[in-house]
């Protein structure tokens, strides 16, 4: 019996168990029963994304075997922020549904509210956390990522260059963003902007090299000794099972803390762009705790930059999209003045924890600077929206943007050096990537 629980198709069933309560919830509509308590909806929908994002990391895992790792890690990112889309793309439909409307304008700037919030938890709490936690992890797993050093909350992960390119196109993204805010809202040009930088990026990591895996123990490591056929089936069962459930378990996840948020008299517009953008990150940021705890910090970083990438392009550049789809013609998804200042200061915590990671390494000490400066606006702006309900909070946005901003050209001032070498190993995978194609067709 022990034996059998030592397998790893034992942890596989595991997860898959565990999200067979949601199945029947869905199955039935008990999640929409009013019979059924908001408390059981959440448990019993965050099992079910617990599971989904165990088996979304195997996936992911098992793949590298037949796909370059960046190309499954961005695969995994994409089906991990799935929810975030969902939520976002609702508002945006909703906006564009009810457009010149009060319910529109709200609809339009939760939307935005929304999106801003969802990208500054997977820095201040992912990126942060995530370091924090690998370097803490390391006394355990002795994660060769994880270097000691002399000095006050020296410790740091270092990264592997091979995420040089992640960094350069999401560099590119988050200097395009402080742009939009610029114009009367998002627009076609955003949309053909943003979406293009992921699309290049998507078709030069997919051009990429199989490289020898990294030595994967438990449920990977077994998938992997399938013959290819198998193994192919079984990672896109994997991503589609895994995928349908965080699509389907999230939204009532992040609704059921929503209503358990306004019960203890959080206010609503701040439980979607706060509460609900940490459910909807969930699935990301189990995947990447699972992924530290193997020991393999560079793939957890890999996987949270392409997530943060595709937010920062797609997410922004498809609501426009969608907007017009309801709106039943072209039309630019609007917001207003305190939507643009959440750009501004979401665009600048970006570029700040660019200029962290350009020397592909992140201390302790600028994990926590990132976590505090996040917490703190968050809290401070909190305070004033509980207590000062008329005080306007834009002037908050634009103070945290300014100093997000010089800590950040502070930083890329003395890394010159690291900018370069960024960017001349992302000409070197462009120019890999052309000579395999190349090859591939001079074989044809």
């Amino acid at each position: 019996m022990s034996s059998l629980l030592r397998h790893p198709l034992s942890a596989l069933v595991g997860a898959v168990i565990l999200t067979v309560p949601w199945l029947v919830f869905y199955a039935t509509g008990m999640h929409h029963a009013e019979s059924t308590s908001t408390l059981a909806v959440v448990g019993v929908s965050g099992l079910a994304v617990l599971g989904a994002s165990f088996l979304l990391a195997w996936g992911a895992e098992t793949a590298e075997k037949d796909v370059p790792r960046a190309f499954a890690l961005a695969i995994l990112a994409v089906l991990a922020v799935a929810p975030e889309y969902a939520v976002d793309a609702l508002f945006a439909w909703q906006a564009g549904a009810q457009a010149g409307t009060p319910a529109g304008r709200e609809a339009a700037n939760l939307a935005v509210a929304n999106m801003t919030g969802a990208n500054r938890i997977l820095i201040g709490l992912g990126w942060s956390g995530i370091a924090l936690f690998s370097i803490w992890r390391a006394q355990k797993t002795n994660d060769a990522a994880v270097e000691q050093n002399d000095g006050f909350l020296a410790d740091a992960v270092k990264l592997d260059r091979s995420i040089a390119t992640e960094i350069l196109f999401l560099s590119a993204a988050t200097l395009y963003a402080f742009l939009v805010p610029l114009g009367n809202g998002i627009d076609i040009i955003d949309m053909v902007v943003l979406v293009g930088i992921y699309v290049t990026y998507i078709a030069i990591i997919i051009r990429g090299d199989v490289e020898e895996s990294e030595a994967h123990v438990g449920v990977p490591a077994h998938l992997q000794q399938y013959p290819k056929a198998r193994r192919i089936a079984t990672v896109l069962t994997l991503f589609a099972f895994s995928g349908f459930l965080i699509f389907t378990a999230v939204e009532p996840f992040a609704h059921g803390l929503e209503e358990l948020g306004k019960g203890i008299g959080i206010p609503p517009f701040f439980m979607i762009q706060w509460i609900a953008p940490l459910a909807s990150e969930s699935p990301e940021l189990i995947v990447v705790a699972y992924l530290v705890n193997k020991a393999r910090s560079t793939a957890a970083f890999n996987a949270l930059i392409s997530s943060k990438l595709n937010q920062w392009t797609l997410l922004i550049g498809t609501l426009v999209v969608v907007y017009s789809i309801a709106l039943g013609r072209y039309g630019v998804l609007p917001f207003d003045q305190k939507q643009a200042g959440e750009i501004w200061i979401t665009a600048a915590q970006s570029f700040f924890a660019l200029a962290v990671l350009i020397n592909f390494r992140i201390s302790v000490r600028e994990a926590i600077a990132i976590l505090v400066l996040f917490v703190s606006q968050v809290a401070v702006e909190f305070y004033f929206i509980r207590t000062v309900p008329s005080f306007d909070t834009y002037n908050i946005l634009i103070a945290y943007t300014a100093v997000y901003m010089v800590l950040g050209v502070a930083m890329f001032a003395t890394r010159l050096s690291d900018v370069k070498e960024v960017a001349q190993l992302t000409a070197n995978t462009i120019q890999e990537a052309r000579t395999g194609s190349a090859d591939v067709k001079s074989d044809d």
